[in-house]
């Protein structure tokens, strides 16, 4: 398993890779949470990341307890690609937002349109 300080260096690598004009607006930066965060209203659905837009800023939340929870066997490189994949998600709702496009939130709705239909089936 890895430890939290770990998975923030995993995470710290990964941002070093892209261009930092990419952070541009970012202001609320890229936390990491101890916590394993679920879905509002689906408890067995767990959320690995957020982009967030509030008074207070912009910022990318992404929770280690939710990897840990579903990623605790992984070895450090697997356990980074998961992570570039949730980190890159969560950007691009970052980018899409300054753009004025919402094609990536229309998308996650439309994850859980088919998730809830499917479990009531």
């Amino acid at each position: 398993m890895v430890e939290i300080d770990e998975f923030q260096e995993i995470l710290e690598e990964l941002y070093e890779e892209l261009p930092k004009s990419i952070y541009d607006e970012l202001t609320g930066g890229i936390i990491v949470e101890e916590e394993c965060k679920y879905y509002e209203n689906e408890p067995e659905l767990i959320c690995l990341g957020v982009y967030e837009r509030s008074m207070l800023g912009k910022c990318i939340r992404i929770y280690y307890g939710s990897f840990m929870n579903m990623y605790f066997w992984y070895d450090r490189d697997s356990l980074k690609d998961e992570l570039r994949k949730t980190f890159h998600h969560e950007l691009t709702h970052h980018i899409e937002f300054l753009a004025k496009d919402n094609d990536l939130e229309l998308e996650d709705i439309e994850f859980l349109k088919k998730y809830r239909e499917n479990k009531e089936n």
